[in-house]
């Protein structure tokens, strides 16, 4: 894909809270992060398209049983009740089947990802439609239905250290896992991770304005890149 080519790109927000960190009185770290990522983006590629998702102030209905029986029906013999439950979820799915990179942040919250951002997750892994099933297919009887070249970048935040690969946490984090299994499963790969530590305790907000944690913040500039996965360049 030549690099003037323009990318959708689909960020998705998933902090209970509505403001951002350094501005907002108990504001969003994660949501700071990807606006700052986002912003950068768009500096250097200004042709790129941005479909905007906010799960956390605008959570997706979580799967009930009438979802489940029209999700496994075939479309052609869905009634309108069923097209109306799954209306959402076509929604959702159609988003993340026309971007080509999708920027998520997720705060962690109990070692986990928000339960808003859960049920995008479960909104969006959808039989048919972002992945395929047939158990008489030989092999593996899964495979994925997303466009290949699409490109994943996780940007977290944590209340404490050692939740990083090889840290004495590292077997509690839910957050990476949680994603990046369900949506390489849908053929969602390249997953370049920035996560932001240490940011709050019991309750407690760390001091991030007036500069104080731009080190950390200028590592977005080193996803950029990473985000094309090879297949691109700013």
């Amino acid at each position: 894909m030549p690099s003037s080519s323009p990318l959708h790109i689909l960020p998705i927000d998933s902090s209970a809270r509505a403001g951002l960190s350094g501005r907002d009185r108990h504001g969003s770290h994660t949501r700071r992060l990807s606006r700052r990522f986002i912003d950068t983006w768009m500096e250097q590629r200004m042709m790129d398209v941005v479909t905007y998702r906010d799960v956390g102030q605008k959570p997706p209905q979580p799967v009930s049983g009438d979802w489940i029986a029209a999700a496994f029906r075939p479309p052609e013999r869905r009634n309108a009740a069923q097209q109306t439950v799954l209306a959402e979820s076509d929604q959702l799915a159609g988003e993340l089947l026309a971007a080509d990179l999708v920027v998520i942040g997720a705060p962690m919250y109990n070692f986990g990802v928000p339960a808003q951002l859960k049920a995008w997750i479960d909104n969006v892994v959808r039989v048919g439609v972002t992945f395929g099933f047939d158990r008489a297919r030989p092999g593996e009887p899964y495979w994925p239905m997303l466009p290949t070249g699409k490109r994943l970048v996780i940007l977290t935040a944590r209340g404490d250290y050692g939740y990083d690969e090889g840290g004495r946490l590292a077997s509690s984090n839910l957050v990476e896992a949680g994603l990046k299994v369900p949506l390489a499963y849908l053929g969602l790969t390249c997953s370049p991770i920035l996560g932001q530590r240490e940011l709050e305790s019991s309750g407690v907000m760390a001091q991030v304005g007036g500069g104080a944690d731009e080190p950390f913040m200028s590592e977005i500039g080193t996803l950029l890149p990473m985000a094309l996965c090879g297949r691109n360049s700013l």
